[in-house]
Protein backbone atom coordinates (compact mmCIF):
# COMPACT_ATOMS: atom_id res chain seq x y z
CA UNK A 1 0.00 0.00 0.00
CA UNK A 2 2.86 2.36 0.84
CA UNK A 3 4.54 1.66 -2.50
CA UNK A 4 1.26 2.35 -4.37
CA UNK A 5 0.68 5.58 -2.48
CA UNK A 6 4.24 6.66 -3.19
CA UNK A 7 3.78 5.85 -6.87
CA UNK A 8 0.64 7.95 -7.26
CA UNK A 9 1.65 10.55 -4.68
CA UNK A 10 -1.57 10.22 -2.68
CA UNK A 11 0.07 10.17 0.74
CA UNK A 12 3.36 11.84 -0.12
CA UNK A 13 3.99 14.88 2.03
CA UNK A 14 3.91 18.16 0.12
CA UNK A 15 7.27 19.83 -0.24
CA UNK A 16 7.42 23.23 1.39
CA UNK A 17 9.81 25.75 -0.10
CA UNK A 18 12.81 26.30 2.13
CA UNK A 19 14.31 29.60 3.13
CA UNK A 20 12.87 33.08 2.82
CA UNK A 21 10.22 33.21 0.11
CA UNK A 22 8.84 36.34 -1.56
CA UNK A 23 5.29 37.43 -0.85
CA UNK A 24 3.03 36.66 -3.81
CA UNK A 25 3.24 39.72 -6.08
CA UNK A 26 0.16 41.87 -6.48
CA UNK A 27 -1.20 42.18 -10.01
CA UNK A 28 -1.17 45.96 -9.65
CA UNK A 29 2.54 45.92 -8.74
CA UNK A 30 3.37 43.75 -11.75
CA UNK A 31 1.43 46.10 -14.02
CA UNK A 32 3.01 49.16 -12.43
CA UNK A 33 6.52 47.74 -12.79
CA UNK A 34 5.92 47.02 -16.48
CA UNK A 35 5.21 50.71 -17.11
CA UNK A 36 8.36 52.01 -15.38
CA UNK A 37 11.34 52.63 -17.65
CA UNK A 38 13.97 49.94 -17.03
CA UNK A 39 16.63 52.43 -15.96
CA UNK A 40 14.49 53.64 -13.03
CA UNK A 41 15.84 51.80 -10.00
CA UNK A 42 13.69 52.24 -6.88
CA UNK A 43 14.33 50.44 -3.61
CA UNK A 44 14.67 50.63 0.15
CA UNK A 45 17.63 51.52 2.33
CA UNK A 46 18.12 47.87 3.39
CA UNK A 47 16.14 44.60 3.36
CA UNK A 48 16.08 42.96 6.81
CA UNK A 49 12.77 44.05 8.42
CA UNK A 50 10.50 41.26 9.78
CA UNK A 51 7.53 43.66 9.71
CA UNK A 52 7.48 43.53 5.92
CA UNK A 53 5.78 40.13 6.11
CA UNK A 54 3.08 40.08 3.45
CA UNK A 55 4.57 43.12 1.71
CA UNK A 56 7.93 41.60 0.73
CA UNK A 57 8.22 38.26 2.57
CA UNK A 58 5.94 35.25 2.79
CA UNK A 59 6.05 33.93 6.34
CA UNK A 60 7.64 35.17 9.52
CA UNK A 61 11.41 35.51 9.76
CA UNK A 62 13.89 37.02 12.18
CA UNK A 63 15.94 40.06 11.31
CA UNK A 64 19.11 37.92 11.38
CA UNK A 65 17.61 35.42 8.91
CA UNK A 66 16.45 38.16 6.56
CA UNK A 67 19.81 39.89 6.70
CA UNK A 68 21.62 36.69 5.73
CA UNK A 69 19.21 35.07 3.26
CA UNK A 70 16.39 37.50 2.48
CA UNK A 71 17.91 39.44 -0.41
CA UNK A 72 16.74 37.09 -3.22
CA UNK A 73 13.15 37.31 -1.95
CA UNK A 74 13.43 41.08 -1.72
CA UNK A 75 14.77 41.30 -5.28
CA UNK A 76 11.84 39.20 -6.54
CA UNK A 77 9.42 42.04 -5.73
CA UNK A 78 8.36 43.63 -9.05
CA UNK A 79 8.98 47.20 -7.91
CA UNK A 80 12.19 46.71 -5.92
CA UNK A 81 14.97 47.16 -8.45
CA UNK A 82 17.56 48.55 -6.03
CA UNK A 83 18.60 48.41 -2.39
CA UNK A 84 20.93 50.27 -0.09
CA UNK A 85 23.82 48.75 1.82
CA UNK A 86 24.15 51.11 4.77
CA UNK A 87 25.94 48.80 7.17
CA UNK A 88 29.19 49.39 5.33
CA UNK A 89 29.13 52.84 6.92
CA UNK A 90 29.89 51.25 10.30
CA UNK A 91 32.59 48.90 9.10
CA UNK A 92 34.19 48.38 5.68
CA UNK A 93 32.92 45.39 3.70
CA UNK A 94 35.16 42.93 1.86
CA UNK A 95 34.89 42.23 -1.85
CA UNK A 96 33.58 38.73 -1.07
CA UNK A 97 30.65 40.20 0.88
CA UNK A 98 29.76 42.51 -1.99
CA UNK A 99 30.05 39.63 -4.45
CA UNK A 100 27.74 37.46 -2.37
CA UNK A 101 25.08 40.16 -2.55
CA UNK A 102 25.54 40.66 -6.29
CA UNK A 103 25.13 36.93 -6.95
CA UNK A 104 21.70 36.91 -5.25
CA UNK A 105 19.95 39.48 -7.46
CA UNK A 106 18.76 39.49 -11.08
CA UNK A 107 20.49 41.32 -13.90
CA UNK A 108 19.58 45.00 -13.87
CA UNK A 109 19.25 45.19 -10.09
CA UNK A 110 21.46 47.91 -8.55
CA UNK A 111 23.03 48.65 -5.17
CA UNK A 112 23.46 52.03 -3.49
CA UNK A 113 26.31 51.77 -0.99
CA UNK A 114 27.43 54.25 1.66
CA UNK A 115 31.15 54.77 2.13
CA UNK A 116 32.50 53.75 5.55
CA UNK A 117 32.60 56.41 8.24
CA UNK A 118 36.33 55.69 8.31
CA UNK A 119 36.64 58.13 5.38
CA UNK A 120 33.34 60.05 5.34
CA UNK A 121 33.06 61.23 8.96
CA UNK A 122 35.28 64.14 10.00
CA UNK A 123 35.25 62.91 13.59
CA UNK A 124 36.27 59.75 15.40
CA UNK A 125 33.32 58.83 17.60
CA UNK A 126 32.66 56.90 20.78
CA UNK A 127 30.21 53.99 20.87
CA UNK A 128 27.36 56.35 21.71
CA UNK A 129 28.10 58.42 18.60
CA UNK A 130 29.71 61.40 20.24
CA UNK A 131 32.59 63.00 18.40
CA UNK A 132 35.87 62.68 20.26
CA UNK A 133 38.56 64.04 17.96
CA UNK A 134 39.26 64.89 14.33
CA UNK A 135 39.52 61.89 12.00
CA UNK A 136 42.95 61.84 10.30
CA UNK A 137 41.55 59.68 7.46
CA UNK A 138 38.64 62.01 6.66
CA UNK A 139 38.31 62.02 2.85
CA UNK A 140 41.66 60.27 2.52
CA UNK A 141 42.05 58.88 -1.05
CA UNK A 142 44.19 55.87 -0.08
CA UNK A 143 41.82 54.76 2.67
CA UNK A 144 38.81 55.27 0.39
CA UNK A 145 40.38 53.14 -2.35
CA UNK A 146 41.47 50.32 -0.06
CA UNK A 147 38.44 50.08 2.20
CA UNK A 148 35.58 51.05 -0.13
CA UNK A 149 36.18 51.60 -3.82
CA UNK A 150 38.31 48.60 -4.71
CA UNK A 151 36.21 46.03 -2.76
CA UNK A 152 32.96 47.46 -4.17
CA UNK A 153 34.25 47.50 -7.76
CA UNK A 154 35.55 43.96 -7.46
CA UNK A 155 32.55 42.48 -5.67
CA UNK A 156 29.58 44.34 -7.17
CA UNK A 157 30.88 45.08 -10.65
CA UNK A 158 28.01 45.96 -12.99
CA UNK A 159 25.52 45.77 -10.10
CA UNK A 160 26.76 49.12 -8.80
CA UNK A 161 24.15 51.83 -8.82
CA UNK A 162 25.68 54.58 -6.69
CA UNK A 163 28.63 54.57 -4.31
CA UNK A 164 27.84 57.42 -1.96
CA UNK A 165 30.20 59.45 0.19
CA UNK A 166 27.75 60.72 2.79
CA UNK A 167 29.76 63.43 4.50
CA UNK A 168 28.73 63.54 8.13
CA UNK A 169 28.07 66.87 9.89
CA UNK A 170 31.21 68.96 10.10
CA UNK A 171 32.46 70.20 13.47
CA UNK A 172 32.53 73.95 14.07
CA UNK A 173 36.21 74.47 13.19
CA UNK A 174 35.75 72.85 9.75
CA UNK A 175 32.50 74.73 9.11
CA UNK A 176 34.44 77.92 9.77
CA UNK A 177 36.98 77.01 7.09
CA UNK A 178 34.94 75.22 4.44
CA UNK A 179 37.73 75.47 1.87
CA UNK A 180 39.49 72.63 3.65
CA UNK A 181 36.75 69.95 3.24
CA UNK A 182 36.13 71.23 -0.31
CA UNK A 183 39.79 70.73 -1.20
CA UNK A 184 39.89 67.31 0.47
CA UNK A 185 36.77 66.15 -1.37
CA UNK A 186 38.09 67.42 -4.69
CA UNK A 187 41.39 65.57 -4.26
CA UNK A 188 39.61 62.40 -3.16
CA UNK A 189 37.25 62.24 -6.13
CA UNK A 190 40.01 63.01 -8.62
CA UNK A 191 42.01 60.07 -7.24
CA UNK A 192 39.25 57.49 -7.71
CA UNK A 193 38.93 55.39 -10.88
CA UNK A 194 35.66 55.40 -12.79
CA UNK A 195 33.25 52.67 -11.59
CA UNK A 196 32.46 49.69 -13.88
CA UNK A 197 28.79 50.73 -13.70
CA UNK A 198 26.72 53.37 -11.97
CA UNK A 199 28.17 56.51 -10.43
CA UNK A 200 30.12 57.97 -7.56
CA UNK A 201 28.02 60.45 -5.59
CA UNK A 202 28.32 62.89 -2.71
CA UNK A 203 25.65 63.43 -0.06
CA UNK A 204 26.08 66.11 2.60
CA UNK A 205 24.52 66.62 6.01
CA UNK A 206 25.36 70.32 6.40
CA UNK A 207 23.37 73.00 4.58
CA UNK A 208 26.62 75.00 4.49
CA UNK A 209 27.61 73.05 1.36
CA UNK A 210 24.49 74.34 -0.42
CA UNK A 211 24.46 78.07 0.34
CA UNK A 212 24.27 80.48 -2.63
CA UNK A 213 27.91 81.40 -1.98
CA UNK A 214 29.14 77.80 -1.88
CA UNK A 215 26.93 76.12 -4.45
CA UNK A 216 28.88 77.32 -7.54
CA UNK A 217 32.08 75.88 -6.06
CA UNK A 218 30.31 72.63 -5.21
CA UNK A 219 28.93 72.34 -8.75
CA UNK A 220 32.37 73.02 -10.23
CA UNK A 221 33.92 70.38 -7.97
CA UNK A 222 31.40 67.72 -9.01
CA UNK A 223 31.66 68.61 -12.69
CA UNK A 224 35.46 68.48 -12.60
CA UNK A 225 35.51 65.04 -10.96
CA UNK A 226 32.53 63.46 -12.76
CA UNK A 227 30.74 62.72 -9.50
CA UNK A 228 27.01 63.25 -8.93
CA UNK A 229 25.20 65.06 -6.18
CA UNK A 230 23.10 62.70 -4.06
CA UNK A 231 19.79 64.38 -3.34
CA UNK A 232 19.48 64.03 0.43
CA UNK A 233 15.91 64.18 1.70
CA UNK A 234 16.64 64.85 5.35
CA UNK A 235 15.56 67.57 7.80
CA UNK A 236 19.16 68.74 8.18
CA UNK A 237 19.06 69.94 4.57
CA UNK A 238 16.80 72.33 2.68
CA UNK A 239 13.60 70.83 1.19
CA UNK A 240 13.86 69.05 -2.13
CA UNK A 241 12.69 72.06 -4.17
CA UNK A 242 15.54 74.16 -2.74
CA UNK A 243 18.13 71.56 -3.79
CA UNK A 244 16.93 71.47 -7.40
CA UNK A 245 19.14 74.36 -8.60
CA UNK A 246 22.17 72.19 -7.88
CA UNK A 247 20.71 69.31 -9.90
CA UNK A 248 19.88 71.67 -12.77
CA UNK A 249 23.42 73.04 -12.74
CA UNK A 250 24.77 69.48 -13.08
CA UNK A 251 22.38 68.46 -15.87
CA UNK A 252 22.56 66.19 -17.78
CA UNK A 253 23.38 63.14 -15.72
CA UNK A 254 21.98 60.30 -13.60
CA UNK A 255 19.85 61.00 -10.53
CA UNK A 256 20.87 59.68 -7.13
CA UNK A 257 18.48 60.26 -4.22
CA UNK A 258 18.16 58.92 -0.69
CA UNK A 259 14.90 59.71 1.13
CA UNK A 260 16.09 59.33 4.70
CA UNK A 261 13.74 60.89 7.24
CA UNK A 262 10.37 62.66 7.31
CA UNK A 263 10.83 66.38 7.98
CA UNK A 264 8.17 66.39 10.69
CA UNK A 265 10.57 64.52 13.03
CA UNK A 266 13.27 67.17 12.89
CA UNK A 267 17.00 66.90 12.28
CA UNK A 268 17.58 64.40 15.11
CA UNK A 269 14.34 62.45 14.89
CA UNK A 270 15.50 58.95 13.94
CA UNK A 271 14.68 57.42 17.32
CA UNK A 272 11.30 59.16 17.46
CA UNK A 273 10.46 57.87 13.98
CA UNK A 274 11.57 54.34 14.83
CA UNK A 275 9.31 54.21 17.89
CA UNK A 276 6.35 55.67 16.01
CA UNK A 277 6.58 53.38 12.98
CA UNK A 278 6.96 50.10 14.89
CA UNK A 279 6.99 47.20 12.46
CA UNK A 280 7.31 49.49 9.44
CA UNK A 281 4.28 47.94 7.75
CA UNK A 282 2.05 51.04 7.51
CA UNK A 283 2.41 54.44 5.87
CA UNK A 284 1.63 56.51 8.95
CA UNK A 285 3.00 59.88 7.83
CA UNK A 286 2.46 60.27 4.07
CA UNK A 287 4.44 63.08 2.47
CA UNK A 288 2.68 63.59 -0.87
CA UNK A 289 4.40 66.91 -1.56
CA UNK A 290 7.92 65.44 -1.42
CA UNK A 291 6.78 62.36 -3.30
CA UNK A 292 5.21 64.37 -6.13
CA UNK A 293 8.28 66.59 -6.50
CA UNK A 294 10.62 63.59 -6.47
CA UNK A 295 8.45 61.80 -9.03
CA UNK A 296 8.63 64.83 -11.32
CA UNK A 297 12.44 64.89 -11.13
CA UNK A 298 12.58 61.14 -11.80
CA UNK A 299 10.33 61.44 -14.85
CA UNK A 300 12.41 64.22 -16.33
CA UNK A 301 15.67 62.38 -15.70
CA UNK A 302 14.54 58.99 -16.98
CA UNK A 303 12.74 60.37 -20.04
CA UNK A 304 16.07 61.90 -21.11
CA UNK A 305 17.62 58.42 -21.00
CA UNK A 306 19.52 58.93 -17.74
CA UNK A 307 19.71 56.35 -14.94
CA UNK A 308 17.79 56.85 -11.70
CA UNK A 309 18.88 55.38 -8.35
CA UNK A 310 16.49 56.10 -5.48
CA UNK A 311 16.41 54.41 -2.09
CA UNK A 312 13.86 55.12 0.65
CA UNK A 313 14.04 54.56 4.39
CA UNK A 314 11.20 53.27 6.55
CA UNK A 315 11.53 56.57 8.40
CA UNK A 316 10.46 58.59 5.37
CA UNK A 317 6.75 57.76 5.66
CA UNK A 318 6.54 54.68 7.90
CA UNK A 319 7.05 51.77 5.50
CA UNK A 320 9.66 51.86 2.75
CA UNK A 321 8.03 49.23 0.47
CA UNK A 322 4.76 51.17 0.58
CA UNK A 323 6.66 54.38 -0.13
CA UNK A 324 8.27 52.75 -3.18
CA UNK A 325 4.84 51.69 -4.44
CA UNK A 326 3.39 55.17 -3.91
CA UNK A 327 6.38 56.78 -5.62
CA UNK A 328 6.07 54.44 -8.60
CA UNK A 329 2.38 55.31 -8.86
CA UNK A 330 3.26 59.02 -8.78
CA UNK A 331 5.89 58.56 -11.51
CA UNK A 332 3.50 56.73 -13.80
CA UNK A 333 0.43 58.77 -12.90
CA UNK A 334 2.18 62.06 -13.53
Amino acid sequence: MTEQNDLFGTDAPSKRPRGVQPAPPLAEDIALASTLLPHIHLGTSTWSYPGWQGLVWAGKHSEATLSKTGLPAYAAHPLLRAVGIDRGFYRPLAAAEFQRHAEQVPRGFRFTVKAPSLVSDPLLRSEDGRGQQLNPLFLDPSAALQDFIEPAYEGLGTSIGALVFQISPLPGPLLARMNEPFDRLHALLLALPKPPAGVLAVEVRDAAWLTPERMPDFVALLRDTGARYCLGLHPKLPPLAEQLPLLRALWPGPLVARWNLNRLHGAYGYEVAEKRYGEFNEMLDPDPETRAELARVIRGTASAGQDVFVTISNKAEGSAPLSVRALAQAIVGG
